[in-house]
């Protein structure tokens, strides 16, 4: 293991007004969304969607590392060039999705653990040959009546420790992401205190079985009210919670947070990242603080596309002003779009 190589890969991910894009749907998930615009989900199909977002002139500017699906990162562009060296050589990091997907947590009724340790030595040197420089592993944590039970944390923290250990071996950075989930009407406050439980338990997890923290990227939540609350957080609030949140359980070895956008509209995500920066400035937070977005980058782009060849140029567009404003948000320096458009 390549500690310094490690580091500085994951330094590169979350560089100054750059950020990752999670384009790693599985194969059913990406066909839903085709399908939602009218196009039929083929591996073709998918291979288009993710070939105009991947050669958007521009996109290295505001988008540091791609997390791939097994199937996109074994295509090839019409052109013929891989996909991940089409990344490569725009300067983007190829990452990779390795988990499997999550299942019924045994003994947890309506709990879920993430698979895919299995074999999963092997796998992640092919993904290295492949071209692969990082990898990503997610769990899930819902908030409930009776949950998360320290049962089904304890069993994805464990599962996240081992996952990072054998990502690092295999001389990939691995991002490590354990998502409290915003499914619910849940408050604020039991976001925070279901997401500062599984914080300290993912960071024993990763020390006990001898992770290096300079070598990794967090994904985490932000600390939010669920979608369903009555009484729903503001930006102010977001960014203020999930900050002491992090800052007392997050080590400040960690090169840096990454958020995932969890189901947060494209305004939402963006106004939330923001608030998070700004205020991360103001108190010194000792991370690099970015996104690792997927909908709330593409989700436009994807509507404007529609399927139709025509229509590349301007989703080129739509992706890359979203971009932009999402790179501004994570430098703090966001104004929200006027009506009637995105800029």
């Amino acid at each position: 293991m390549d500690t310094e190589q490690l580091a500085s890969t994951a330094k590169t991910l979350v560089a100054p007004g750059r950020g990752i894009l999670a384009a790693d749907e599985s194969n059913g998930t990406m066909s839903r969304r085709l399908e939602s615009i009218g196009v039929e989900p083929t591996a073709e199909s998918r291979r288009d969607w993710r070939q105009l977002v991947f050669t958007a002139d521009g996109f290295a500017e505001y988008v540091s590392g791609v997390i791939m699906f097994d199937e996109t990162i074994r295509q090839s562009a019409d052109d013929g060039r891989r996909l991940a060296d089409i990344l490569s050589d725009a300067g983007v990091i190829a990452g990779i999705k390795v988990d499997r997907g999550t299942v019924a947590l045994a003994g947890a009724p309506g709990e879920l653990v993430t698979e895919g340790l299995d074999g999963l030595r092997g796998r992640l040197a092919e993904y290295h040959d492949m071209g692969a420089r990082f990898t990503k592993w997610r769990a899930v944590i819902s908030i409930g009546d009776r949950t998360p039970s320290d049962y089904c944390i304890n069993a994805n923290a464990h599962a996240l420790g081992r996952y990072a250990a054998l990502a690092q071996e295999a001389g990939l950075v691995p991002i490590v992401e354990p998502e409290v989930l915003m499914d619910g009407s849940h408050s604020i406050d039991s976001c925070y205190r279901a997401t500062e439980r599984t914080l300290n338990r993912v960071f024993e997890e990763l020390s006990a079985q001898g992770v290096d923290l300079e070598g990794i990227i967090l994904k985490p939540n932000m600390v939010i009210s669920g979608h369903e609350s009555p009484d729903r957080a503001s930006a102010a609030e977001v960014a203020e919670r999930t900050l002491a949140c992090l800052k007392e359980n997050v080590p400040a070895a960690v090169p840096g947070i990454a958020f995932l956008s969890g189901g947060q509209g494209d305004e939402e995500a963006t106004v939330n990242l923001d608030a998070i920066n700004r205020l991360a400035a103001d108190e010194g937070a000792p991370w690099e603080v970015t996104y690792s977005y997927g909908r709330a980058l593409v989700a436009t782009a994807l509507r404007t596309w529609g399927g139709s060849g025509a229509n590349v140029g301007e989703a080129q567009n739509v992706l890359l002003e979203r971009c932009r404003l999402t790179s501004a948000a994570r430098r703090g320096t966001y104004s929200p779009a006027p009506a009637g458009g995105l800029s």
